[in-house]
């Protein structure tokens, strides 16, 4: 009975954000089974960041054990975002290439963020369970930030992604930003993170940092969603 209890902690927060976006693609949702396909091959994601995350430690672009600012940094984009952002892309790239109903700007950040969170969701089981005697202190915190977190880096892919497939207007630098930006907002929200904790003496005041951050994060997704809703002619 426990065990459930842990895993719909974990699994609640993943599933309120996901009704949230859907119901925000309100004149043509896409299909349930669509949706459902891309939270579970965004699953698959996680091994395949570990593809590029083990690598990275092989070639020691990042310590085994975060003591200082530097590290924290190395370790956040290194070992953290640049795998795994890279590895959402391409599920997200499998799920839409020959998706016909990919007809919207809105349902490139549905998409992502359907792929993103298939990601947090194992990552939050994984989570709580290895500290199940604190699961619910754990489960609140990640409810608060981290999935919040990685639903923010999905609509920034999301995002892009529309603006690169439907604008011809600077299509370069729509194809890049697909990943640059998810990939600096996780790898700056990790780094404070990691900082805090290597650097107790200034954690205080970072975690002033990181809340303002999460603040703008959320500002700008809910700013992405509406530009996207406002050109696909829904106010």
């Amino acid at each position: 009975m426990e065990t459930l209890i842990v895993l719909l902690t974990a699994l609640l927060p993943i599933a309120i954000l996901i009704f949230y976006i859907y119901r925000k693609d309100k004149s043509a949702p896409e299909p349930t089974g669509q949706l459902l396909k891309a939270f579970f091959l965004g699953i698959l994601s996680i091994p395949l960041s570990l593809c590029i995350s083990i690598p990275f430690s092989n070639w020691g672009l990042y310590p085994e054990e975060v003591t200082t600012v530097w590290g924290a940094i190395c370790t956040s984009f290194f070992g953290a975002a640049i795998p795994e952002e890279v590895a959402k892309f391409v599920i997200l790239w499998l799920v839409l290439r020959k998706n016909r109903y990919f007809d919207e700007k809105m349902d490139g950040i549905v998409y992502a963020v359907c792929v993103s969170l298939g990601f947090a969701a194992v990552e939050n089981i994984m989570y709580l369970f290895n500290n199940y005697d604190e699961f619910v202190a754990v489960g609140i915190a990640r409810a608060i930030f981290s999935v919040p977190g990685h639903f923010c880096f999905g609509i920034l892919m999301g995002y892009y992604y529309s603006l690169a497939k439907f604008y011809p207007k600077s299509p370069k630098l729509n194809s890049a930003l697909v990943l640059i930006a998810p990939i600096v907002a996780h790898g700056v929200y990790d780094s404070i993170l990691f900082a805090s904790d290597a650097t107790p003496s200034i954690s205080g005041l970072l975690t002033l940092v990181f809340l303002f951050f999460c603040h703008k994060m959320w500002k700008r997704g809910s700013k992405s969603i509406a530009e996207h809703l406002q050109r696909d002619g829904i106010f």
